[in-house]
């Protein structure tokens, strides 16, 4: 049995953030495995953390809601505090293997970790050049790098970056559904609705997506947007919510926006959709929602960036960029109403996350810091 922790400062259960439900589907696959394991975030206790047994919160850090970069490394300014704490909590629980969830915000660059601990950085998002200082120290001081898709390796290589000892370990979902038969699935095709689960955030692109709605759409739209406790600019989420039900205010007659919901019930609730649309105008260097619609047998359609097409694969649409919105709604007309090819596609979705489980996401976890000298 191998003891592991998971460092995150805004992890919390059912939080919508790629990281933390990561992190999330590694807890899982390792437990059922055998091995224990700690999640080390920042902030007091709240409703909810019953949902995660091993959390540890640092008294050490505290955070607003929503958090800046800024706020973090305020927060951070004077490390002593900090490092003491995480450092103490591994000590205690004879940590054995501890990942950093990212270089600030999961304290990959002050790397608290006692000598003789095994240490991994988890890689979600690019490195932009505004951080690239503090991804070179983070990954430096990590015996091991875990992109979570070959194209973040890629983007890093493309880059200029020394990727050769870097290890894949790919994001795990939480929980497969039984995926609808082919007569439910006929059903869906023929008249069930269209479901989107995003994180609110302007660069998931869900109000020039819904902006872009053609008149002749008259099947319903569902979309669940959720907040964050973190953001990228002062202000961004309550900007794009606003937008968002703006759109939805001019077709209130098929556009319905949701509330969160939590990580084991999203797969189920693309299992009642005809089709989502990942609508995001960056590149997803994973993207958890289409993998969960990818698990319930509901085709994705997708801008052709990112890693989102080589994960679906044939089960769904890849539309140029360059195309816009329109296009996306073109390409969802046509595939629902091509039943051979939507069929197609929606049988080859549950195949696309083989390596996708929990426990294999583990196995690769383990694999990878196995190896890691410490």
């Amino acid at each position: 049995m191998t003891a592991v922790a998971f460092c995150l400062l805004t992890y919390r259960p059912n939080h919508p953030s790629g990281i933390e439900r990561s992190i999330a589907a590694l807890t899982a696959g390792l437990r059922s495995l055998g091995h224990s394991v700690v999640v080390i975030a920042g902030g007091l206790a709240e409703a909810g953390d019953e949902a995660e047994p091993g959390l540890v919160r640092l008294e050490s850090v505290r955070l607003p809601r929503p958090a800046l970069n800024a706020d973090v490394l305020a927060a951070l300014a004077e490390p002593g505090p900090v490092v003491a704490e995480v450092s103490r909590v591994l000590r205690e629980r004879r940590i054995e293997v501890v990942c950093w969830g990212a270089p600030v915000w999961g304290l990959g660059y002050l790397n608290p970790a006692p000598r003789g601990v095994r240490t991994a950085l988890m890689m979600h998002n690019k490195i932009r050049p505004g951080s690239a200082d503090t991804w070179r120290t983070a990954m430096a001081a990590a015996d091991v790098v875990l992109p979570a898709s070959p194209y973040l390796v890629d983007a890093a290589a493309q880059d200029g970056w020394d990727t050769s000892a870097w290890r894949v370990v790919p994001n795990g979902v939480l929980t497969l559904p039984q995926p609808p038969d082919r007569e439910q699935r006929e059903r869906l095709r023929q008249s069930g609705p269209l479901r989107v689960v995003s994180r609110v955030a302007p660069v998931k692109g869900q109000a020039p997506f819904l902006a872009a709605m053609p008149p002749r759409w008259d099947r319903r739209v569902e979309i669940v947007l959720a907040e964050a406790d973190f953001e990228f600019e002062p202000g961004e989420q309550a900007a794009a919510l606003a937008a968002c039900r703006e759109q939805a205010a001019r077709r209130p007659d098929v556009v319905q926006l949701l509330p969160a919901l939590g990580w084991w019930e999203v797969p189920s609730f693309f299992a009642g959709a005809a089709a989502t649309v990942i609508s995001s105008l960056e590149p997803e260097t994973f993207s958890h929602t289409a993998a969960e619609a990818l698990s319930a047998g509901t085709p994705v359609i997708t801008f052709e960036h990112g890693y989102v097409p080589t994960l679906i694969g044939s089960a769904g649409r890849v539309v140029s960029l360059s195309s816009g919105f329109p296009a996306v709604w073109d390409a969802l007309d046509d595939l629902l109403a091509n039943a051979e090819e939507y069929h197609a596609a929606s049988q080859s979705a549950p195949a696309r996350l083989a390596a996708h489980t929990p426990e294999k996401a583990a196995e690769a976890f383990l694999a990878a810091t196995d190896a890691a000298p410490a």
